[in-house]
């Protein structure tokens, strides 16, 4: 070692002597991160055994109840063993047993109901083609899977409970360190100040990486808030850390960067991803057409007599046309029943339509408040052009108050990037109606990217249902 080296080192020696002890972290007690990251290994592993043997349980049991025997059907261990094992394969795709579950139940039971119902449907597919689903009761499987269905969440609950009662910590540490950039308190999330117990990312220093080192092997995650010029050197020293780092940079924030990517000599950040994949897509389609295709059949005597009341009050055109913004960004002309009278058509939409506007028919408004008028864009989410649910499309002269929808919040285009919807989150949630302030949009857009970022196809269903309890609203005119 180089004299400037030496006398580097020296001097470090010296600032950690006069330095906060690492005992004194607010999380000193806590185990190491490697020994909790073995704990979690066995704790995880714990977990499967419990759901394994309340699954099969749930079926020795059922056969003990019908036959008089565990397992007393001759069919019933194979068809067990094999559910279990397309049970385990579902909740590891799942991530039913991902680290957030051991300190959050409520998400571990969810997400096993789930891998749960993709196992039994999976194995009953598996009996259809293969031609064997003669060969197990259909009884004893439903029973089974409905016993299976109440014993996972028990089974959890008690494992949590269990882990209070030995007093096992699960919870991961998160750490920010700060240093030199002052940033506000985080949940969940200690604050360690880098200054006060002499944290340095020098690579030049054995002894400040090797308490460096000391620190991290504390934490499972960290974010370091430091100037410009010092994050290159906390990144390579987090690189040899093995751990989760992050460093703040105010560049993430401003372009709302969601990942990065290398290509030979430079890299890129990820601003913007598929909202849905194509397995996604599919589903959500496949969705769409089989309610809309019989929903057209059966609701064409009700179209026909709602355009033929419209034409005989004022022998106007029955459809009213509009270009809306679709997925993409993408204008699209969205069908409506027309409920205003023929001069007084908005196509530009400036006007948000206002409890008792003159300018609505006596047919108009009898549509308008039972959402009939909506019906003709069945044949936009025929097209494709729309889905039965999304962010409902907004004419481009929409108005929040006195500012356009887009100079309200900038986030606005970011709701478009899957198709609009007949009716959406922010629907069943009561927001409807005239937006005549900034708040009267702000809340229908948190609801819209709340859906596109949390998409599933089963919100898909429970908003299809909740839907029928809105048609009639206060806020529908």
């Amino acid at each position: 070692m180089g004299l400037h080296e030496t006398l580097r080192t020296g001097a470090n020696v010296q600032r950690v002597q006069h330095s906060l002890p690492l005992a004194n972290l607010p999380f000193a007690n806590r185990l190491p991160s490697r020994v909790r990251e073995r704990q979690r290994v066995n704790l995880t592993g714990a977990l499967i055994a419990v759901d394994s043997a309340v699954v099969l349980g749930a079926f020795a049991g059922t056969d003990l109840l019908r036959h008089g025997s565990v397992f007393g059907a001759p069919n019933t261990p194979p068809l067990t063993a094999i559910l279990l094992i397309l049970y385990l394969v579902a909740a590891y795709v799942r991530r039913a047993y991902a680290s957030p579950v051991l300190e959050q139940t409520r998400i571990g039971i969810t997400r096993s109901w789930g891998a749960l119902l993709i196992a039994a449907a999976a194995l009953l597919m598996l009996a259809f083609f293969l031609k064997t689903s003669d060969a197990f009761s259909r009884i004893s499987f439903g029973a089974g899977t409905a016993g299976a269905m109440v014993g996972l969440p028990i089974g959890r609950l008690l494992f949590a409970r269990a882990l209070r009662l030995f007093r096992i910590d699960v919870r991961t540490t998160q750490v920010i360190v700060v240093d030199g950039i002052d940033v506000p308190h985080l949940d969940g999330i200690e604050r360690v100040d880098a200054v006060h117990y002499c944290l340095s990312p020098d690579s030049n220093d054995p002894i400040a990486l090797d308490r460096l080192g000391a620190f991290l092997s504390q934490v499972d995650r960290v974010i370091v808030a430091c100037p410009r010029e010092r994050r290159r050197a906390w990144a390579m020293a987090l690189k040899g850390a093995n751990i989760a780092g992050e460093i703040i940079d105010e560049e993430v924030r401003d372009l709302g960067a969601i990942g990065a990517r290398h290509y030979g000599d430079f890299g890129t950040v990820i601003v913007a991803e598929v909202a849905l994949d194509l397995p996604r897509r599919i589903a959500k389609r496949a969705l769409d057409l089989s309610i809309v295709v019989p929903a057209l059949v059966l609701l064409a005597p009700i179209m026909l007599a709602v355009g033929i009341a419209i034409r005989l009050e004022d022998g106007g055109p029955v459809l009213f046309h509009q270009k809306r913004v679709g997925r993409g960004n993408c204008l699209f002309t969205m069908l409506k029943f027309r409920s205003m009278r023929v001069q007084n058509c908005d196509a530009a939409g400036h006007r948000s339509t206002m409890r008792d506007d003159d300018r609505i028919t006596r047919i108009g408004a009898f549509i308008r408040r039972t959402s009939l008028d909506e019906l003709p864009q069945l044949l936009n989410v025929l097209k494709g052009e729309m889905s039965l649910v999304g962010p409902r499309p907004h004419a481009l002269g929409s108005m929040a108050g006195d500012k356009l929808f887009w100079e309200v919040d900038e986030r606005y285009w970011h709701r478009h990037r899957i198709k609009p919807g007949l009716t959406g989150l922010a629907q069943v949630r009561g927001y409807r109606g005239a937006t005549n302030t900034r708040d009267d949009l702000v809340y229908r857009l948190q609801s819209d990217l709340e859906y596109v970022v949390g998409w599933s196809i089963l919100r898909d269903i429970r908003i299809l249902l909740a839907t029928f309890s809105v048609i009639v609203h206060r806020n529908a005119y």
